[in-house]
């Protein structure tokens, strides 16, 4: 079978592998694509040769272990499955879904949507039509614009610094969109705009209360994104922090922090079982329509064109929201 395989930073090649040999309790799944995550393109920017990656997987049960039930062959399923840029994967099926008959292959990636279930149950509604602010509108911030529009929320102002960006935020849900260097007074809660602290408990300057946000969302996985957001969010307010940063270290302000008393939420998941139940719930959600999350994977590429698709997601190319890789015919 086919596979993708790094030969150094940035370079990889498709090669023959053999298919993977199941046991009584696993399921071989014939990929049909392999959608790309960002948090994979600094991997792959500095990636050694052999290494592999690839998470977000959906395609067809190609062969059912004799000890697993509620799986045929024929099955289009999704779920948790590792190393996905290959024509074959071995799955568990404690962490594999149906995909429902009215969901294209590309819409029922699942792996990321559970990512955004869960980061959007970290931050749940307080009262219905709260506001909240999400920095950044790639795919992952459209995603849960979307899922806080059925969440309940009422004003979703969305930021990023593309004006495509903004146009998507509002057609997913965003009730305003706006670049950073054009945000409204009051948006902003820091030093600057707060002028001088007290702690005597005398009371704080007028508006201390009307700047900044309750609720703040950031996905954009960068340094000056992270910042922005903990500027934006209000005193007592929560941040939660979706975007992920692994690239390098990151500098926060934590004397503002500190001194607004906020609350930070580190919305990644790391519970397997969890999120492997997020997938079906995702599935289900979209089926049913009560999250309009669909048609956004707009990028196909072949498997020899995965270094292609890096560059293009980096540099948002073409309109690129996500793209994924089809694996098999």
């Amino acid at each position: 079978m086919k596979a993708i395989v790094m030969t150094g930073p940035r370079k990889s090649k498709v090669t023959e592998i053999p298919i993977p040999k199941i046991r009584d309790n696993e399921l071989l799944v014939k990929v049909t694509y392999t959608g790309m995550c960002h948090s994979e393109w600094y991997p792959w920017s500095v990636a050694q040769p052999g290494e592999m990656f690839g998470h977000e997987t959906v395609g067809v049960v190609a062969e059912v272990g004799r000890d697993v039930q509620g799986f045929r062959v024929g099955d289009r399923v999704t779920g948790l499955g590792g190393g996905g840029y290959k024509e074959y994967i071995v799955m568990e099926p404690c962490k594999t879904v149906h995909v429902p008959d009215n969901l294209q292959d590309e819409d029922a990636i699942a792996e990321p949507l559970a990512c955004l279930l869960s980061a959007a149950m970290k931050n749940p509604i307080q009262t219905l039509g709260d506001s909240i602010a999400v920095v950044g509108a790639g795919y992952m911030g459209l995603g849960i614009i979307s899922l806080f529009r059925a969440m309940g929320y009422g004003d979703i102002v969305a930021i990023d610094k593309r004006e495509e960006a903004r146009a998507n935020a509002l057609r997913f849900g965003a009730t305003q969109a706006y670049a950073p260097d054009a945000l409204p007074k009051g948006f902003i809660m820091n030093f600057d705009t707060m002028g001088k602290t007290d702690l005597s408990r005398d009371g704080h300057p007028d508006g201390f209360w009307n700047m900044g946000f309750q609720n703040v969302m950031e996905f954009t996985g960068t340094q000056d994104g992270l910042q922005l957001a903990g500027d934006l969010t209000a005193a007592h307010g929560r941040l939660g922090i979706g975007g992920y940063h692994n690239d390098s270290f990151r500098s926060i302000d934590y004397k503002l922090w500190n001194f607004k008393a906020i609350t930070t939420i580190n919305c990644h998941e790391r519970r397997i079982d969890y999120e492997a139940g997020l997938c079906e719930r995702c599935m289900m959600l979209l089926s049913r329509g009560i999250w309009k999350f669909t048609g956004v994977t707009n990028r196909i590429y072949a498997m020899d064109e995965f270094d292609k698709g890096n560059e293009d997601m980096i540099a948002h190319a073409g309109g690129f929201i996500k793209g994924a890789v089809r694996c098999s015919d």
